[in-house]
């Protein structure tokens, strides 16, 4: 089992309405969200709702389908795939922004998936908030998140943000700060795998 014990352990002590920040590298992102998706959400019987602003969502999709996740309660909004080149828009389940500076639009989004599925509790991740930093301006991002950390706190839904960045940037720490209960650093698994 690849997954890093402590963050199963952090996620437990992790409480609703409240919102997180992951730090995390690029090498355990993907233990990251099977440890959500397999353990996380289902044990709170909770619906996931996934902001991919990073990496497109039938990418996402394709790897949970071979870690064999089940995608059941997993919906996505997807404000990266139309600016790629050859991603399939056409799934059921997903959501398309045309951009990552449609910030207003983003957060419409997410709250109509919220509306949509009503008879259950919330997990919103937003796998980047380095890569909406890259696309937005600063003040702009900080409201984004102030709005809509509140609007899901309102709902008593959990709000999750990956910062993949590796490096100390102060304004995407600022904006954490002010936002999140909690900033946790996601650590690899020690020992065992050799390459260090």
């Amino acid at each position: 089992m690849s997954m890093i014990g402590p963050a199963t352990e952090h996620f437990e002590s992790i409480e609703p309405g409240s919102a997180v920040a992951l730090k995390l590298s690029v090498d355990i992102y993907l233990d990251v969200i099977r440890a959500l998706m397999e353990n996380f959400a289902p044990s709170r019987n909770l619906d996931v709702i996934y902001i991919s602003s990073s990496i497109p969502s039938d990418s996402i999709l394709q790897v949970l389908q071979v870690l064999e996740v089940n995608q059941e309660n997993i919906y996505f909004v997807d404000c990266i795939s139309h600016i790629m080149m050859g991603a399939s828009l056409n799934n059921p389940k997903v959501i398309y922004v045309e951009s990552p500076t449609m910030l207003e639009t983003l957060m419409l989004k997410v709250e109509y998936l919220t509306r949509r599925l009503p008879d259950s509790k919330k997990v919103v991740v937003i796998d980047s908030i380095n890569t909406l930093a890259i696309h937005n301006d600063k003040n702009i991002l900080s409201e984004f998140f102030h709005i809509m950390v509140n609007n899901l706190r309102s709902k008593e839904a959990y709000t999750l943000i990956f910062d993949t960045d590796g490096t100390d940037n102060e304004d995407i720490a600022n904006m954490l700060a002010l936002v999140c209960d909690n900033i946790i650093e996601m650590q690899p698994p020690q020992g065992g795998e050799g390459d260090e």
